[in-house]
């Protein structure tokens, strides 16, 4: 039997905006076991990497017995953290995928308003990447399939449908998870 430690995981992933605010984090460990506390972190790593220049490729920085993998779009910061035990190139691997799934999911649009718009999708997304610290997929492409399948048909936000349109695919999706 495997030891429990030998599959990788992922403390946290963190989408932040241009000024270190929170658009969409989750936490997968008691690393930081209070709200004060995982704001702290997020304040201190958006600090630590705010002057770099991680556009083009995704940076790595070591950070209070962390990995940080980070990228940054537009106005957003995109964050994976793992133990300093973990392989960088999974991190980053997971990283690239969130940011390329998001990417397809928001059709390239990827800027704060449109993510807060789309927050929905956004957290969909984090929970077909990662579940528990476990990291379950990193191909943007099926990430994206599985969460516009999620999505209502991914045609139309629930802000767009009539009331019946709504009824009508809660029917379906009810009907789909009884027979499943």
């Amino acid at each position: 039997m495997a030891a429990p430690d030998s599959c990788p995981s992922i403390k946290n992933i963190l989408l932040l905006d241009s000024e270190g605010k929170r658009v969409a984090v989750k936490y997968y460990s008691d690393d930081w076991p209070t709200l004060s506390a995982k704001l702290a972190f997020e304040k201190s790593v958006f600090t630590k990497t705010q002057k770099t220049n991680a556009r083009t490729e995704a940076e790595i920085v070591m950070f209070d017995g962390y990995i940080v993998v980070y990228k940054f779009i537009q106005d957003l910061h995109f964050f994976v953290t793992g133990g300093d035990d973990e392989n960088e190139l999974i991190l980053a691997t997971v990283l690239q995928g969130f940011f390329d799934a998001v990417g397809l999911l928001l059709r390239n649009n990827v800027d704060k308003r449109t993510a807060l718009e789309n927050l929905d999708l956004i957290l969909l997304c984090l929970d077909e990447i990662i579940d528990g610290g476990i990291i379950l997929e990193t191909e943007a492409s099926i990430i994206a399939g599985k969460v516009a399948t999620h999505g209502l048909d991914g045609a139309a936000s629930l802000s767009e449908q009539t009331i019946t349109q709504a009824l009508a695919t809660a029917r379906e999706h009810l009907a789909r998870s009884l027979l499943k």
